[in-house]
């Protein structure tokens, strides 16, 4: 006879008995009523998370649209006003070179007129001279 006291026999069939035993308490269990009702409350939350989370998610979609938006009109307006100012700018410029166009004219036109009359003091000088006034 041998020394061990659960033969095989026996450990055989005590480990069949353990699988059966745990068979029916999982099938028990997969069959019971109330696992099933806190299967379908966990499918119900998993939907509606994914719905929040769609909502959450078009939510974040406008209002970056929005954001791009409000960033294009604000672009659309610094260009705007770059431009005005670049406009303003060139006519302050073309205004600034005409005042000058014109300042340089008649300082042109009194030196002349000095010229002109220093011009008719030596002549009547020399014709007094002549006569002998």
């Amino acid at each position: 006879m041998s020394f061990k006291y659960p033969d095989l026999q026996d450990r055989q069939s005590a480990a069949a008995a353990a699988k059966k035993a745990m068979l029916e308490k999982f099938r028990a269990a997969a069959a019971d009523p109330e696992l099933e009702k806190k299967r379908a409350e966990r499918a119900a939350i998993d939907e509606a998370r994914k719905v929040r989370t769609a909502e959450r998610e078009a939510a974040k979609a406008a209002a970056k649209a929005a954001q791009q938006a409000e960033l294009a009109r604000q672009a659309a307006r610094a260009a705007e006003l770059a431009a005005q100012a670049q406009r303003e700018a060139a006519e302050a410029e073309a205004r600034a070179a005409a005042e000058q166009a014109e300042r340089e004219a008649l300082l042109e036109m009194e030196q002349k007129a000095a010229r002109d009359a220093r011009y008719a003091a030596r002549k009547a000088a020399k014709k007094a001279r002549r006569r002998g006034y």
